[in-house]
């Protein structure tokens, strides 16, 4: 019985991580768009700016080094994983598009969005901004999504023509193979753009902290022989194909003891809290006066400061998006808010964990971008910038117009695209 119990696990195992491909009936490429590049735009969630000058991954070496590279990207605030996903692929910062942080309350909505909740994750209504594949779509471009932030809801009432339903089990190997699949299907029905995840960084970095290098090493390594695959299948079809490395955040060090309860800042009777780490979300109930709620706040400081949202300093533009809540705390580097309960297992377990949300200009929380491809000059290294501009570089790859409302610029790295 109890073997049989473990064949029955395996194989539902098995079933749940060869889930079907979602397929957009009906779409072909527009005639004006058969002839166009490839992209191939592939994060690495929590990929810090150090880790191939440290590790040397042959592979992931070996391409950069006849493509450009940017000494680092800098994530919008906050460094989180949902938020900056979501402005690399609409080319905005987080208080345009919508997507402030990984939780957040929406007043317009009276709901808590939630990387977990799948019908809030697949609502369109959620997000603003035209994410890539949505402008592809739009100007009669195929696109596929393996996992991209946003990809799975109808934005605009548009998904991508091939996309997948998140869902961590799926092997590597399987995403790259799907991606090589997509890229030998007829002209007509090839997409032109593929936005690809990858998460097995984020998960040692978190797990071990970025300074372990034993476990990152392994970790990246893994990954590396996945990613050349990739590089091999992608030059064995000779198509003008281009490759973007991306990542949301980098990763810093936090010591189990310097987490710390949110616990101490809730009230329910004053406002709604909403917990994502280095920083907290305050809405007001109805009726609270902003003053009351920040001096009870300001009370409670410790290895954490607390704002009114107008005064938040961390924002590169509009404050005044309601989904910030009226009241913001924003923990000293590196202390790091949680729940009670998360917490003892943490400090029981003991040692090093690593995390991210913090302030993006510091160092350990750089990302990375690498590129290469047939107009992808060689030998180049871009200073470091802030991750709106890729949406526009990868516009240009594509030979697609740039829209005017991004916050993004084109002059940005337009300087490592060869216009010969």
């Amino acid at each position: 019985m109890k073997y049989l119990l473990i064949s029955l696990l395996v194989l539902a195992g098995q079933i749940a991580c060869t889930q079907p491909m979602h397929q957009e009936p009906g779409r072909q490429n527009a005639a004006a768009q058969l002839d166009k590049p490839y992209v191939i735009l592939i994060s690495l969630d929590g990929f810090r700016w150090d880790y191939v000058q440290r590790f040397q991954p042959p592979n992931l070496s070996a391409f950069i080094a006849k493509g450009a590279r940017a000494e680092s990207m800098i994530s919008c605030f906050p460094s989180k994983t949902f938020p900056n996903h979501y402005s690399i692929a609409t080319g905005m910062y987080p208080e345009h598009h919508g997507l402030v942080d990984n939780s957040f309350y929406a007043p317009e909505k009276d709901r808590v969005y939630s990387m977990g909740k799948r019908d809030i994750v697949e609502d369109g209504t959620w997000y603003g901004g035209t994410p890539l594949w949505v402008w592809a779509e739009q100007q009669g471009m195929l696109s596929a999504s393996f996992f991209f932030v946003g990809a799975e809801a109808d934005i605009k009432g548009i998904r991508p023509t091939y996309w997948y339903t998140y869902d961590e089990r799926i092997p590597e190997e399987r995403r790259v193979q799907q991606a090589l699949d997509w890229l030998q299907l007829p002209p007509a029905q090839r997409p032109h753009l593929i936005a690809m995840y990858f998460s097995n960084m984020d998960d040692a970095g978190h797990s071990y902290g970025p300074n372990n290098d034993e476990k990152l090493r392994e970790a990246l390594m893994t990954l590396d022989t996945s990613l050349g695959k990739l590089f091999a299948g992608v030059d064995a079809l000779e198509l003008p194909v281009h490759i973007v490395f991306v990542s949301d955040h980098g990763m810093a060090e936090v010591d189990v003891d310097q987490f710390m309860p949110i616990e101490k800042l809730e009230n329910d009777d004053l406002y709604r809290t909403v917990n994502n780490g280095p920083l907290a979300h305050f809405y007001l109930k109805e009726g609270v006066h902003l003053d009351s709620a920040y001096a009870y706040l300001k009370a409670r400081e410790e290895h954490c400061k607390v704002y009114k949202t107008e005064d938040f300093p961390f924002y590169r533009d509009s404050i005044t998006h309601p989904r910030l809540g009226q009241l913001i705390a924003l923990t000293e580097f590196p202390y790091y808010f949680s729940y009670n309960r998360s917490m003892a297992l943490l400090k029981a377990k003991g040692g090093k964990r690593g995390e991210h949300g913090f302030d993006p200009e510091i160092k350990d929380l750089h990302g990375i971008f690498y590129a290469a491809g047939p107009k992808i000059k060689t030998g180049i290294t871009a200073p470091s910038f802030r991750n709106i501009h890729v949406y526009p570089f990868i516009c240009s790859l594509l030979q697609l117009p740039i829209p005017t409302d991004i916050d993004g610029k084109v002059e940005v790295l337009e300087g490592l695209i060869n216009k010969e």
